[in-house]
């Protein structure tokens, strides 16, 4: 069991995408705010070091926005959609 809580894996969630000119990027500070083009129940890709391993939810309790898993992922619908 020690081996393997040594292995490090990033998680990642899609939440939504943007379209923003370099322009506007380039003036953004700490804290500003990218509008996404996701709500709260849509559906969300989740990954692991980069690879799609699950599909969630979005779901926003209070101020916290968390995700809940609600099936395996499927590499060729994720490829589909990238």
């Amino acid at each position: 069991m020690s081996q393997l809580g040594a292995v490090k894996i990033e998680i990642s969630v899609l939440l939504g995408r943007c379209l923003l000119p370099m322009k506007q990027l380039l003036r953004m500070g700490r804290g500003a705010v990218i509008p996404l083009d996701s709500f709260e129940g849509d559906d969300v890709w989740i990954l692991a070091n980069n690879y799609p391993i699950a599909r969630g939810e979005i779901t926003i309790q209070g101020d916290k926005v968390g995700v809940i898993v609600t099936e395996a992922a499927n590499v060729h619908d994720f490829r589909a959609h990238s």
